[in-house]
């Protein structure tokens, strides 16, 4: 595995992008075992990328352009789902003192519908992983996976880092009314921001 690989992919993974925004969201909202559980969802987002990847299916996606932009598409309408949810105050990023704790699964089924709709993804797949593989021998698969799997790992441990790192300010946040207002508009701009850019990008 080479040097070039892994600070490409930490470089990747470290810049913050939807998942990384919803992982901080949830530890600053709920704390360290959302924001956890958060990273756990946006990791598993991956996963039908990576096969995508690995089958062929993201060189297909790439030559039809309405896939493509169905799935773009389908991506910006929900990160302005999650920005309208957000300035509403509802669902996995309610700020409250005493929030209860949501069911674990609806924390991850956002964190992979999150990933899941990022078209960036799959060109992340498509165009970066086959530089390091040699496509053409019999079982280009298996290394395909091993890279895979170690992005997985890098994006799991770099989402962790931000959510505790989040959730470490949580108190101080939760503790004042008009940051918890700032906080939350902050993020649905910030999601809405994301959704723009995604609209008018490739």
């Amino acid at each position: 595995m080479s040097i070039s690989f892994l600070l490409t992919s930490l470089a990747i993974v470290a810049t913050p992008g939807t998942g990384a925004l919803y992982t901080v969201a949830a530890g600053l909202s709920r704390g360290t075992r959302a924001s956890i559980v958060a990273a756990v969802g946006c990791t598993l987002g991956i996963v039908p990328h990576m096969i995508a990847a690995i089958t062929g299916l993201a060189a297909l996606l790439n030559a039809s352009a309405a896939a493509f932009q169905t799935i773009k598409y389908a991506g910006v309408a929900y990160l302005l789902y999650m920005a309208w949810g957000t300035l509403k105050d509802k669902g996995v990023l309610a700020v409250e003192e005493d929030a209860p704790a949501l069911p674990a699964m609806k924390v991850i089924r956002t964190g992979i519908a999150i990933n899941l709709l990022n078209p960036k993804l799959t060109i992340f797949f498509f165009a970066f992983l086959p530089q390091f593989v040699n496509t053409k021998q019999p079982n280009a698969w298996l290394p395909m996976s091993e890279l895979s799997g170690v992005f997985m790992a890098m994006t799991f441990a770099v989402f962790v880092l931000y959510g505790r790192f989040a959730a470490a300010f949580r108190d101080k946040v939760v503790a004042r009314p008009a940051v918890v207002t700032g906080m939350r508009r902050a993020f649905a701009g910030a999601f809405a921001a994301l959704a723009a850019v995604l609209a008018f990008e490739i």
